[in-house]
């Protein structure tokens, strides 16, 4: 069996760190603070054997030297990003895959907010580690892509089954919403899903995971596509759209 233990760091990263019961391995999904990292997984019991970083930013694999010295754990890298990640053992590019015990994860190039920004998906396990590609109700900033790629990086992410839960690295949820809720005011799944993070922030609960099904419905960089949301932002294509709606996003 599969588990995934989520637990706050730094001042809005979410941590992971997924664990096989069968075979004992425990793999950190990223490392923005080794400290808490290393701290969680005596908590849990578990040892750190692998880590699979999503891309480059120190927020994500700013602990990964510091991890290994300790656990000696084997790091896993996006191959374009891998000149900046430290202790990096293994590459991988999309269309390859990683293992934790006897579960398959893919790996799913979803470059737009890195060059080399990579996914990982456990179909056996309906989730994905999606890093800053997409948030519950927002996508990461566009550092080093374009359009056209991070366009098409979103796009592998709506492939997948609509019930895969999705794994974001930070949350940013409540502040989405009021972006999407500017973007696509007449969405009444959206309105409901903003009120329902609007609660649960005030209860100090998090937003992460999301479900695919509901971003598809809700998220305004995954509506790109969606002529109405063409209409009011980028007179009928998905790349133009998806910019205008970036750009306006940078500057709200």
């Amino acid at each position: 069996m599969i588990e995934v233990h989520q637990f706050p760091c730094l001042s809005d990263n979410y941590g992971f760190l997924l664990h096989d019961t069968d075979s004992g391995e425990t793999v950190c999904i990223d490392t923005p603070d080794a400290a808490v990292y290393l701290a969680e997984a005596e908590t849990m019991g578990w040892t750190i054997t692998q880590v699979w970083n999503t891309h480059w930013h120190p927020d994500h694999a700013g602990g990964n030297e510091d991890i290994k010295t300790v656990t000696g754990c084997m790091i896993t890298a996006p191959a374009t990003d891998a000149p900046k990640i430290a202790a990096t053992d293994r590459i991988v590019e999309g269309g390859d895959t990683v293992s934790i015990g006897a579960h398959k994860a893919e790996v799913i190039d979803v470059g737009g907010h890195t060059k080399g920004h990579i996914a990982y998906y456990l179909p056996d396990a309906g989730i994905a580690f999606v890093g800053d590609s997409v948030f519950a109700l927002g996508c990461g900033r566009m550092f080093e892509g374009t359009p056209d790629q991070f366009w098409a990086s979103l796009k592998r992410i709506k492939a997948l089954p609509p019930g895969t839960r999705l794994f974001c690295a930070h949350e940013y949820t409540a502040a989405n919403a009021k972006f999407a809720l500017h973007a696509d005011p007449d969405n009444a799944a959206l309105a409901d899903y903003a009120e329902e993070v609007a609660a649960r922030r005030a209860q100090d609960l998090p937003t992460v995971p999301t479900r695919l099904s509901r971003e598809l419905a809700t998220n305004p960089f995954l509506r790109a596509d969606d002529p109405a949301m063409q209409a009011r932002w980028g007179g009928g294509d998905a790349v133009a759209t998806f910019a205008a709606l970036r750009a306006a996003k940078d500057s709200f």
